[in-house]
């Protein structure tokens, strides 16, 4: 357990040193439903899962999760990925795609960059969404804004008896 809360320290320290300028925003429309979590490895090259599976039908729109430049747009492996890197060094990944947008493009924050294609690593169709700071993976969920909890009003209770 100690191990694991320090690699998840760890890999959030670059964050405060690469945070993109807001707005930021979901790469896929709200509510996004989480089909893998990320399992950051406790090592560079050991197993884990370097960003998160985000449940999402073939042909959705994917989204510039904040402004950037193209970085890749193109097959790995058979897969089309897109990549865009985000001011503040950071950089995030989206797979598997038919990128709409080129190599060296900028993108504005919010607009649409690829197309959900078939292919991806879950049982159902998924987006692989990942953030890099360098060469560390992060958590990409880190980047969306925290929702603000609130109480509800208790329902009135009868009298006790």
């Amino acid at each position: 357990m100690t191990t694991l809360l320090l690699s998840l320290l760890l890999t959030l320290l670059p964050v405060a040193a690469a945070v993109p300028p807001r707005p930021v925003v979901r790469p896929l429309p709200a509510p996004l439903s989480v089909a893998r979590w990320w399992d950051p490895p406790p090592t560079p090259y050991a197993a884990g899962h370097r960003g998160v599976d985000l449940a999402a039908p073939v042909g959705a729109e994917l989204r510039a999760v904040a402004a950037g430049r193209v970085h890749h747009a193109g097959q790995v492996a058979g897969r089309g990925v897109l990549s865009l890197a985000l001011p503040g060094g950071l950089r995030t990944t989206y797979e598997p795609v038919r990128p709409l947008v080129a190599e060296g493009e900028r993108v504005e924050a919010g607009q649409v960059v690829a197309v959900l294609t078939a292919g991806s690593h879950c049982p159902e169709p998924c987006l692989h969404w990942g953030l890099l700071a360098g060469e560390t993976y992060l958590n990409p969920l880190g980047l969306l804004a925290r929702p603000t909890p609130r109480l509800l009003p208790a329902e009135p209770q009868g009298p006790a008896g």
